[in-house]
């Protein structure tokens, strides 16, 4: 049997709920999931994150040594994960880093809004403790094998 391949990347978590997050974390690494893992918890902060021109210190476009899957949550103080969304995906500097949204609604729109903006996976987190544990293990186990683009370094003119 072929062991899977870790791929390095990094986890960027937009999620404002603390528990939440740490639960996300910990289930994450139980699913074997050991790549670096940057959370941020509010829209601003991915926005800086990811578009240094909004001018905060230590933003930054990841670049081809920096291959990142996004974890989304919808619900976010300020800028909401559907905003968050759009920008990525219009932006051709990042529009191919993978987005999962990983968000509590359940929603038919809110799917479809979140497909239509590009996102690459929706999961609805579930209510319980051991069914959201379960889930995010799920997760972990597709991102030990997942293959992630590299992001063309456009900066420089």
């Amino acid at each position: 049997m072929m062991e899977p391949f870790a791929q390095p990347f990094t986890v960027v978590m937009i999620e404002d709920d603390p528990g939440h997050a740490a639960l996300i974390r910990r289930n994450l690494q139980r699913g074997g999931v050991m790549n670096p893992i940057t959370l941020l918890t509010t829209g601003t902060e991915a926005v800086d994150y990811f578009f240094p021109e909004t001018g905060a210190a230590g933003s930054h476009i990841p670049d081809a040594h920096e291959p990142c899957v996004v974890m989304l949550d919808l619900n976010l103080p300020d800028i909401d994960g559907f905003e968050i969304l759009r920008r990525l995906k219009a932006d051709d500097r990042t529009r191919l880093i993978p987005v999962v949204v990983l968000t509590t609604t359940d929603h038919p729109k809110d799917i479809d809004r979140c497909y239509a903006l590009g996102c690459n996976g929706f999961m609805t987190k579930p209510v319980g403790y051991e069914a959201f544990s379960d889930a995010i293990r799920k997760l972990g186990l597709m991102l030990t094998v997942v293959r992630v683009p590299h992001i063309p370094d456009n900066r420089h003119g």
